[in-house]
């Protein structure tokens, strides 16, 4: 079959796209490589959303939103998209399963973390290494735990791990924390916290597991080696956008150009969410995104009828 619209990405932007974009009608299948939620799914608690419930969890938050598109008649193929071909018509999404054909196309395919490239970093990945928590919360009492940055993202997690924690190191290399100012006066107030600014991770040691961490102050110079075996450390340093595979759509380092209507230069392509080139990556700007651009699709795909 020939879908009005196929959604690549299954994060708030594209959950978003698909219910406005079925509401109107189309025939929307979702692609999502993972599971539903995309970067937010990995996070400890939603803040800063209108409507969240008590206590929402990155994995409720994205259970409820799932559990809305299935609602709202949206399909959902759980696939690797690996080619596209967005040249012709009726565009073609090649996925690890199957090939699909579209009318039109909502790329929300977000970004990847990004890596710190210090040695020991990829050696110890899944060994006390990683960029997001893990299910079982139980493996981080009473550890010794290092978090690399100083923006939203970073420091609410490391609130959040200074509840299980023995001790949360907070590693910024900035002179002051990036973060707005309800995380910042929180981390400031932590008696279970340390905060290392003007400082990076440099190099992780050991042999099975973290061992030795090195710590550089880059105003001196001085490197400061810690023994911290058995220790966690979590990297949030920004974040690359998954759009390599988009060779014909217009980007900016990396971002897809957009205009106020979500559409890229390729007629009957759009992009929303992160992976757009924007000045604010926020859960309610990603919504925003896809309601804008489920409609404008719709509006789109009438037009040439």
């Amino acid at each position: 079959m020939i879908y009005d619209l196929i959604i690549i990405g299954a994060g708030p932007a594209g959950i978003s796209a698909s219910i406005y974009a079925v509401s109107r009608g189309l025939q929307t299948l979702v692609i999502e490589k993972n599971q539903v939620g995309g970067t937010i799914r990995q996070v400890s608690n939603v803040t800063h959303y209108s409507g969240i419930t008590e206590n929402e969890t990155g994995k409720t938050f994205a259970t409820r939103m799932y559990n809305q598109a299935i609602k709202a008649g949206v399909v959902f193929k759980f696939e690797e998209v690996t080619a596209v071909n967005f040249e012709a018509e009726i565009k073609e999404i090649e996925t690890n399963k199957s090939i699909y054909q579209t009318k039109s196309v909502i790329i929300a395919n977000g970004t990847t973390p990004r890596s710190l490239g210090i040695p020991g970093e990829q050696e110890f990945i899944g060994k006390g290494v990683a960029y997001n928590l893990s299910d079982d919360l139980s493996l981080y009492k009473e550890k010794e735990i290092f978090v690399v940055g100083g923006s939203d993202g970073a420091l609410k997690e490391a609130l959040f791990l200074s509840t299980l924690a023995k001790q949360v190191n907070l590693i910024h290399f900035e002179e002051k924390l990036g973060a707005v100012v309800e995380f910042t006066s929180k981390a400031e107030n932590n008696l279970n916290m340390k905060i290392r600014l003007h400082s990076r991770l440099t190099n992780i040691r050991g042999s099975m597991s973290i061992e030795k961490l090195e710590i550089t102050d880059i105003n001196t110079n001085e490197t400061e080696i810690i023994e911290a075996a058995n220790s966690y450390v979590f990297i949030y340093a920004g974040s690359t956008p998954n759009s390599l595979m988009y060779s014909t759509v217009n980007k900016e380092n990396g971002y897809i150009v957009a205009n106020e209507s979500m559409q890229t230069n390729i007629p009957g392509v759009y992009a929303v969410g992160d992976i757009c080139k924007k000045q604010v990556r926020q859960i309610a700007t990603a919504v925003s995104d896809g309601a804008i651009a489920g409609i404008q699709v719709a509006s789109y795909l009438s037009g040439k009828a």
